[in-house]
This record gives structure tokens, sequence and C-alpha cells, in this order.
């Protein structure tokens, strides 16, 4: 297929692979402030993860708010355990340090609770609490409820629209280099309207380096169905090109239903009215649901939409789940709704969905909950005893039909997007507990090559 002018790069025997596509990623939120926050991904010890705010502080000003927003764990850690407010003042006794684990937990610096006023429970959103130790004496964590973190998340300065800038360049660079050439990115907590004009500065001139399709959710409690219409009158679905493109609503749709295993007549119908209301207007939906013991209820809402106007080829789906049952993976592939599954959350059932027929894409739920390495999770589903194949075909063909672009992308044949990886290590051969370690040596996106290192550096192409 190489025309005269084509430009040939020998690579010695290297794994090219397709890109990877994550199905379900939050890309956008943590790309906005990537360039401000101290990342803890990747760490092996809370030592090193201590070093990180270190540096971080002797490389800004002081008084700078210092911000780990999420996507460790304690299990990563050496020491197995959480820092503690002395330890997070002894590495930056000059800065605000704030520090998030997953939903339910974070620490503050004395110097950060006196910046956002908090000295009692009363000053926290609603739910949250101040931890104390077995004297009675605060310890500087606070846990609570998803909402009291994310209310507490909210308080927090954003960076700068130039850093939001830099930060989605940044990310989206730091993705590339880990093979990924696209993400399904489904919304979530803490976006607004604004949250996405860096993504969409970037785009206009011409600097995104991999796919996006993203999702709107529901912003205000109660007045989701409003804002959805408003938000979308001129946003029809799949508006975009080929770089980015607008993907439907999720994956919250409504504040009432979502993490509710118990949602009431009243909410379960709200939820109905906006679902019925997407499929009218062709729109995809994604919706997250981490429980098989109720999905049925969002089932049963699926149905009743789905025989007033079918839904099959809008390409709905459900994310997490990871405990889906075979009955419930058999009404989903009746009703054509794919499963987004993310192995940080246990290894699914992906072997019985493949039978059933329904469509699996693999991805992290980065970067609060969990680390944006696709390897990783890769070795988690290997770890899970998924086949190397199933779980790349999982990342690749698998993720891309949710964004409905499967038939451009995700596979390496002739007549498809030139989307693809070449990798620090042979995927398939490597000892299983090394396939966390790769990393991609040169990432192409349609194309044009979006990262490259050594020795393949100078083949990059730069703006």
């Amino acid at each position: 297929m190489a025309g005269a002018k084509a430009r040939l790069i020998d690579l010695e025997g290297r794994t090219v692979i397709p890109g990877l596509v994550d199905s379900h990623m939050h890309a956008i939120r943590a790309a906005l402030s990537f360039s401000t926050e101290v990342n803890w991904i990747g760490t092996r010890s809370l030592s090193e993860a201590l070093d990180r705010i270190r540096d971080a502080s002797h490389s800004m000003s002081p008084g700078a708010w210092l911000i780990v927003a999420g996507g460790w764990n304690v299990q990563q850690f050496r020491e197995n355990r959480r820092p503690t407010q002395a330890e997070l003042i002894a590495a930056a006794p000059e800065n605000p340090v704030y520090v998030q684990l997953g939903y339910g937990w974070a620490i503050m610096t004395p110097q950060a609770l006196e910046k956002l006023h908090i000295a009692s429970d009363a000053d926290l959103p609603a739910g949250g609490k101040l931890e104390r130790d077995s004297g009675g004496k605060l310890t500087g964590g606070i846990s609570g409820a998803q909402n009291a973190i994310i209310g507490l998340f909210d308080r927090l300065p954003v960076p700068t629209p130039e850093q939001e800038v830099e930060g989605t360049k940044k990310f989206f660079r730091e993705l590339n280099r880990l093979g990924l050439t696209g993400v399904v990115d489904p919304g979530g907590n803490n976006m607004t309207p604004e949250s996405y004009q860096a993504l969409f500065k970037v785009w206009r001139q011409g600097e995104l380096t991999l796919r996006l399709a993203y999702s709107l959710c529901g912003i205000t409690p109660g007045k989701e169905f409003g804002e959805l219409k408003d938000l979308t009158e001129l946003l029809p679905m799949g508006l975009g090109d080929g770089m980015l493109r607008f993907n439907g609503i999720g994956e919250r749709i409504t504040w009432a239903m979502n993490n509710n295993n118990q949602p009431t007549e009243a909410e379960r119908e709200k939820y109905y009215e906006i679902a019925r209301w997407a499929a009218e207007r062709g729109m995809s939906i994604t919706m997250h649901w981490p429980r098989n013991d109720s999905v049925g209820l969002l089932l049963d809402i699926f149905e009743r939409v789905n025989r007033e106007v079918p839904i099959a080829n809008l390409r709905w789906s459900i994310a997490h789940l990871n405990d889906a049952s075979p009955e419930n993976l058999r009404r989903m592939r009746a009703l054509g709704v794919g499963w987004t599954v993310q192995p940080g959350r246990g290894v699914p059932p992906v072997e019985t969905a493949k039978e059933l027929g329904v469509v699996v894409g693999a991805g992290t739920d980065a970067h609060r909950v969990a680390s944006y390495n696709p390897f990783t999770a890769l070795q988690q589903f290997v770890d899970g005893n998924i086949s190397r194949a199933e779980a790349l075909r999982l990342y690749t063909m698998g993720s891309a039909w949710f964004s409905h672009d499967d038939a451009e992308r995700g596979s390496l044949e002739p007549g498809k997007l030139a989307d693809l990886a070449v990798l620090s290590k042979d995927y398939m051969t490597v000892p299983a507990e090394q396939i966390g370690g790769i990393e991609s040596l040169l990432t192409m996106v349609g194309g044009r090559i979006v990262y490259a290192s050594e020795p393949y550096a100078q083949f990059e192409d730069k703006h």
C-alpha cells in the first residue's frame, strides 16, 4: 500500500497493536488539572508518593495548593496505608495539601483546612465528617458519602483557563505514551459546560492527539431534563469529526437514580422520560450502575422505552456492573445494550458476555478512582484468567463500538484508520507480571505520529 513518498520506519521486530481505546475514562476532567495536580499513579510506596508532594512544593510557589485528586489506592503502597496529616505537613510545610482517595475519603493539612474555613463538621458539605483519633484529636481526614466528597472537591481552587489547556495537551500526550489513541468519556461529577472549553480550544487548534467521544451529564439535581434539553438543542448525536464527537448522555442521567438501588416510582418515571426523549432523538446513553442485584430496575426502564422507541441501534450501555449475572446479560443482549467493564472493580464475567453476544469494552474509570494506565488494566484482566488476546480485543474493537466507529478503527487492516502503538515489550509473550510496565515507543493516530520516544523520537510530528 506504500506509495513512492511513504516514510518507512523499521521497527526491528517490535510488537505493534491497534491503538487502545478506553471505553470509560473521565479524561476531560482529569486533563483540566493535569498540569497543576500531583499525580500518585504508578507510585509503589507511600514514601515515593510523599516525595512527589515534596518535589511539587519545591517547584511551585509557597502557598500554592498541592492536590492529589485520586487515581491511587492503599494496596499499591508497600506500607499498605493512607498518608497521615503529619507526613503531608513534613513533605510540604509551606503549601496547603489536599489528598483524595476515591469518593469516600480525603485528608487535608491545617493550612488547607484553614483556607477552606473548615473547623467543624458544620463547615463540610452535607454528609461529611471530620475524623478524630482515639483521643478525640482531629486527624485532618474527612469521610462521607460520595456527594460530600464531590462537594468538598468543588471548593478547591480551579486552574486558570491557560493551565486547563496546557493540562489537556499534557494529559492526552501521557495517554499516547501508554498506547491510547481513543477515549469514550462519560462526563461525570464536577463537570459543567465550562469544563469542556479547554478541550474545544485544543480541538479547534488541531492539537488533539487522541480521538474523544464525550457524553453530557445531568448537572443540577431535579433539573436534569431541562438542562440536557438546553445543552443538546443544537448538538445532535454524532456531531463532530474524527477527533471529537458528541456521543449522547450519561453516565449520570439523574442524580436521584445515581447509585440508588431502591429508587422510588417517581424517580424511575423521571428517568424514563429522559431515556425516551433520548431514544426519540437517536442518542446513545451510558449509565453508571455498579450492582447486579438492582440493575433490573434500570433494565425495566430500558425495556419500556424499547417497546415504544426501538433502541437496538443506539448503542446504549451500562458501565461497571462487574458482577453481572447471565440473566441480566441476556436482557442486555436482547436490547442491544453494551457493557463497559473496569477490572479494578473485580474481574467481570466477560467470557459469559461474549458467549451471550453482549458487546464489551474495556476501560479504567480513571482517574479519581483508578489509574489511567491501560496496561495495568490489561494485567488485571490477565490475572483474572481472561486471555491476553481477548483482553486486547476488549480494549480495541470492543471499546470502539461504544463510540460508533468500530468499522473505522480497533483493528489493523486495509481500509481502517492508521491508529496503532509500537510496544516496548511483546504484550503476548512477556511474563504476566510485566504487562503493567509496558509503554508505547511510537503512537500513531490517523497516520500521524503523536508520540515517539527512542529510538523513534525523531519521527514524532510536532505542531
